[in-house]
């Protein structure tokens, strides 16, 4: 690596496509002295696009198509969907850049079973009106885009109402007959292996998704070159036959970019880049959703007992407080994510501070709730024996509360643990890396790797808390709670 030359920070999106061509360009890049970091599993693509001009990430695949729906304006959509420079017209504008058209063309495309094709004759999108008993079920992404299915269903006149899957398990869910027709991409390994077919886009509806490079404009002159050599390099069917390795031949992402590249003649690197084995690997995800999870509710328990100390007294301000604190609990965790990154950018900060306050309202409900409801009387007899505010806070009140206290910190650091699963989803690592891996690829293994052990946490964290209190609270005290 040159001395002027900084580390590339390649993000990438959830689906397993994304892993793989983020992975190809880090692999390129490492293989001509060029550190890389890998930040990928993004929650979609605004979530990357953010990051990206932020300046949290310096690239990461985008398709053309989704540029033009989701990241412009309808009056910037360009006409001709097949020139690069077109798209960079708008896009340098936002000081960003794509470049580097790999030469495949991943469009959206309606999939089903191909016995129920067959059986049904339904081989054209304009078909599905013969058949509005159909369960459609499609990503989340593809419900709300401006090409999804809303603009799809006025289109060909539909009928059908459909509900929002995660994108991997839709695929199960087909192939188990819970639901009819997802949405699918036309370069999807999966579409091989749970043996469906895709419907005619008769009406033209779908624009082209040429996958690129995207990027901002300061990005380095010579990483830039270097990824110009994967310009036009992969065809819809080869691009297809590697996903096909990832899902079908479960190998993963870095064994396949590796043996992709050392068959160009772009890499003559045999050794294994797979990275950490399960165990270290299962190791260290534990270790930082450790640390995002006890960060967090460490900085909740300081703000939110502070805070509680200070106003239990006074009904109406206890309200109020309280109130806002719950609205925290209503904005969805991967909202309330995803808001983070324009204020604290992506990883462990916005992870945290987004933890931090879903922690609060547990916190502060149960201390206030416990110090305004002891007996009058208590206060009133410590105050007739001549205690001070504070004595009367340190030696009655507070140890009274502190078994409804704890409760609520118990709460906290179980909603904190489960929540912090998502944190994957803005670069911040934890035991959430295998779930949304796991999700990609739909592969349950992977994403046991990760719930087991954030199950087995929330469980090891119970009876910590149960020797806690059996340790700090007098008997009668706790028996009573």
């Amino acid at each position: 690596m040159r001395a002027d030359e900084k580390t590339i920070i390649i993000g990438s999106k959830m689906d397993s496509e994304n892993y793989l061509l983020a992975e190809i360009m880090a692999q390129l890049l490492e293989n001509n002295g060029i550190a890389v970091e890998r930040k990928f599993g993004f929650g979609g693509t605004l979530i990357c696009y953010n990051a990206l001009r932020e300046g949290e990430i310096d690239l990461y695949p985008e398709y053309t198509g989704t540029i033009s729906a989701v990241i412009f304006d309808p009056d910037e959509r360009p006409e001709d969907t097949t020139s690069i420079d077109s798209y960079n017209i708008g896009l340098n504008k936002r000081d960003l850049n794509i470049f580097a058209r790999f030469g495949f063309n991943n469009s959206y495309a309606l999939a089903l079973k191909k016995h129920l094709s067959d059986q049904n004759n339904i081989t054209k999108i304009s078909d599905l009106k013969l058949h509005p008993d159909l369960v459609l079920n499609f990503s989340h992404e593809f419900l709300n885009r401006d090409d999804g299915w809303e603009a799809l269903k006025s289109t060909y006149d539909l009928t059908h109402n459909a509900a929002g899957i995660q994108h991997g398990l839709a695929y199960k869910a087909i192939d188990e007959g819970a639901i009819d027709v997802t949405d699918a991409y036309t370069t999807d390994g999966d579409v091989e292996r749970y043996g469906l077919v895709f419907l005619e886009d008769d009406l033209e509806f779908f624009p082209k998704y040429y996958g690129a490079a995207l990027t901002r404009l300061d990005f380095s002159t010579r990483a830039r070159e270097i990824l110009l050599q994967l310009e036009n390099i992969l065809s819809d069917e080869q691009m297809r036959a590697l996903n096909a390795k990832v899902v079908i031949e479960q190998k993963s992402f870095a064994e396949v970019a590796q043996q992709f590249l050392n068959e160009r003649g772009l890499t003559s690197n045999t050794q294994d880049q797979a990275g950490n084995t399960v165990i270290s690997s299962l190791i260290n995800n534990t270790v930082t959703h450790i640390k995002l999870t006890l960060t967090a509710l460490s900085i909740g328990c300081v703000v939110g007992l502070s805070l509680a100390l200070l106003i239990f007294r006074s009904q109406k301000l206890s309200r109020y407080v309280i109130y806002v604190s719950g609205l925290m609990q209503t904005i969805p965790s991967i909202a309330l994510l995803a808001l983070m990154i324009p204020l604290l950018g992506i990883g462990e900060v916005p992870a945290i501070t987004a933890l931090f306050l879903y922690s609060l309202l547990p916190i502060l409900r149960s201390a206030i709730t416990a110090l305004s409801t002891i007996d009058p009387v208590l206060a009133k007899v410590s105050s007739a024996i001549g205690m001070t505010k504070f004595q009367q806070l340190r030696y009655v009140l507070f140890p009274l509360a502190l078994p409804n206290i704890l409760a609520g910190v118990r709460t906290a650091t179980v909603i904190c643990i489960g929540t912090a699963t998502l944190a994957a989803f803005i670069g911040a690592g934890g035991l959430g890396e295998p779930i949304v891996t796991g999700l990609a690829l739909n592969d349950t293994n992977l994403i046991l790797q990760g719930a087991i052990p954030a199950a087995c946490l929330a469980i090891f964290v119970e009876l910590m808390f149960e020797l806690l209190e059996k340790k700090i609270i007098p008997d009668h005290l706790r028996n009573a709670g």
